[in-house]
This record gives structure tokens, C-alpha cells and sequence, in this order.
């Protein structure tokens, strides 16, 4: 199969990669690792790069600061995931750190102090704007690229490695769920481009929109219907806002990897422009989403409670109450728009 233009590697992705290939040495021991709550596109890219580099005679495991989610059991295979509690100490031995989908080292939760302290090569594979402290120093980034997975997807082919069906469906659902069903103002000629190579390499796409949308337990639907009753809508302004308290995780049997879309219900709301979704994490943060419409740089926003990451989607964990923090983020959000004298 003759590839496409839309396939073609760009300069500076090519030599981003071969930076990064230098240290891609047969026999180095590599962990790998992603932000807290791992969402598909960490996923999908750990559970890829884990069989590419075996391909290099490279063995590695997976220490993530949080719980591998359930829903991504299916792309692991017999790829190694370290208990996450053991913390630093599942990086001990390592020769090599590799961390995808983190702009900002500090989004390895408890691992954080640990990678600061690593004194091995560490590399980032990220695709979100840069922070002023990452988790490495060889990094591989490009904030163009739909998802990680797309540049895991671009290392794989300029090094010739086999994108075998296991590595082609771990790559498919980072790109997937990045895009959000390619329904994303990311989703670009080339993740669909990417997306047709990959399901030539065995990808099921009913199989895959089986596995990540429609698996969702009786708890999740009941979840969701108890936040959309907190909805909140400032029609003039284009905000709008759902809210969840703590506990309801545990109330309905469910798990944070289940909030994953909830707060597309608000950004969906005709002539939003803003979107929000506060969740009390029960210890005194609420944890944050921010999604936008338009030209709305949520980034820009998010930045201001000390978060951050793309333009139209971004988070955030402030300290507070949940009522404290959902109403100054609020009405924030109207300054910011500046429609800050309207009705809340």
C-alpha cells in the first residue's frame, strides 16, 4: 500500500525522532508512564510503545501514578503494569524513562518528586503546550498532532518498526478518543489518513467504538443522570456548567475513567461557549474541565487556577469547596468572556 502525502513526516518531527531513537539502546530497562487518570490517548500510546520497544530488544513496564483504567484493559495484552502503589520504588532499576501525554511534570501525581529526582535519560512524548517544567529533557512534541498516539505512530514508522494489529489498535483508540469519535476541532486530514493506515493492520473500527463507547456499566448511565440534574446555563454569556460532589463515584459503583465526556453535555448546549465540569474530589480540591467552542482559548483560562492544556480542552485541580470553587470559576469565566455583568 503506497502511502499518502498526508502521511509524509515533517522535518522537524523526523529529527525530534531521531533524537530520541539515540536513546532507544537494545537491552535498556524502560518505564513508562502518563498522567494521572489515564485517558485513551496515554493508554493507547503506553500500551503501544511497550510492544514497539520490545521490537528493539528493549524491555519495559508500565508505572502510572494512578490505577490502569478498566476500560483500556483490552489494549494491554501481556504488556507489564507495576502496582501503582508502590510509587518511586517501581522505578527503581530503570535505565530509561519514557513519559507520554504530560506537557508538565507535576501531572505524575505521586510520582513527580521521584522523575525529578531520576538521574537516567528522560524522554516526553507530547503533543499538549509546553509547560516550564517537563517530566525530560529529550522531548518530542508538536502541538498539531491530533493525539500522542499520532506521534507514537510517526516514531514507529520512521524507525521501521511493525505496526503489528496489537500496536495498530492501541494507536487507533489514542487517536479515537483524542478526537472524540474524529468529531474534535483536532481531527485533520492526517488522523484520518493515519486512521485508514491503521485499520489495514487489522483494526476493528465496530469492534473499537463497542469496546470504548458503548461498554459503559448501569452506574455510569445512572451518574450521568444525577450530574446533568446539576446543569447550569448562562444563555447570555454562552457558559454552562455540571457539577458533581464527592462520593457519587463510589455511590454508583463507578470509576473516574467513567466521567470521561460528561462534560461534552455542556459544551453541546446550542451557543456555548464556554463549558465546565467541577468535581469534588472530597479532600478539599475540586478537579476542573474546561471545554470551549469557537475561538475560545480555554488553555489561556485554565492557566489562570494553575492548569493548562489544549485550546479547547483543558483542566485544572483548585483548592477549595465545591460551591466556593464552582461559583469564582464561574463568574471568571463571564469576566473572561467579558460578559461578567450578566445573571449567573
Amino acid at each position: 500500500m503506497q502511502r499518502t502525502d498526508y502521511l509524509r513526516i515533517s522535518p522537524e518531527r523526523k529529527a525530534g525522532i531521531q533524537r530520541l531513537a539515540a536513546e532507544l539502546v537494545a537491552g535498556r530497562r524502560v518505564a513508562l508512564s502518563t498522567h494521572m487518570n489515564a485517558d485513551g490517548d496515554g493508554c493507547g500510546s503506553e500500551s503501544a510503545l511497550a510492544r514497539l520497544l520490545a521490537q528493539r530488544g528493549m524491555p519495559s513496564r508500565i508505572v502510572n501514578p494512578t490505577p490502569w483504567p478498566g476500560l483500556f484493559d483490552f489494549l494491554l495484552g501481556d504488556a507489564a503494569v507495576d502496582d501503582t502503589a508502590r510509587g518511586s520504588a517501581a522505578l527503581a532499576g530503570i535505565d530509561l524513562l519514557l513519559v507520554v501525554d504530560i506537557s508538565d511534570v507535576k501531572r505524575l501525581g505521586n510520582l513527580t518528586e521521584s522523575v525529578r529526582r531520576l538521574t537516567i535519560p528522560k524522554i516526553v512524548i507530547d503533543h499538549h503546550i509546553a509547560s516550564d517544567d517537563p517530566a525530560g529533557d529529550i522531548v518530542l512534541t508538536d502541538t498539531t498532532a491530533c493525539a500522542t498516539g499520532e506521534l507514537v505512530y510517526d516514531l514507529a514508522c520512521e524507525l521501521e518498526l511493525e505496526i503489528t494489529p496489537e500496536i495498530a489498535r492501541s494507536l487507533y483508540a489514542a487517536i479515537l478518543t483524542d478526537t472524540g469519535g474524529f468529531r474534535y476541532s483536532n481531527t485533520t486530514p492526517r488522523s484520518h489518513a493515519i486512521a485508514a493506515d491503521l485499520l489495514s493492520h487489522g483494526v476493528d473500527p465496530e469492534e473499537m467504538y463497542q469496546r470504548v463507547y458503548a461498554s459503559a456499566p448501569a452506574g455510569r448511565v445512572r451518574l450521568l443522570a444525577e450530574v446533568l440534574s446539576s446543569l447550569g446555563v448562562d444563555e447570555r454569556c454562552g457558559v454552562a456548567w455540571l457539577t458533581m460532589g464527592a462520593g457519587s463515584l463510589e455511590r454508583h459503583g463507578v470509576r473516574s475513567e467513567d466521567l470521561d465526556g460528561i462534560v461534552e453535555h455542556a459544551r453541546s448546549i446550542s451557543g456555548t461557549r464556554l463549558a465546565l465540569f467541577f468535581r469534588d474530589l472530597g479532600y478539599g480540591k475540586v478537579k476542573i474541565s474546561f471545554r470551549s467552542t469557537g475561538d475560545v482559548d480555554v488553555n489561556r483560562f485554565a492557566r489562570g487556577f494553575g492548569g493548562g492544556g489544549h485550546v479547547k480542552a483543558s483542566g485544572a485541580l483548585v483548592a477549595g469547596t465545591l460551591d466556593e470553587v464552582r461559583d469564582r470559576v464561574v463568574s471568571e469565566a463571564k469576566r473572561f468572556l467579558g460578559c461578567s455583568g450578566a445573571a449567573g
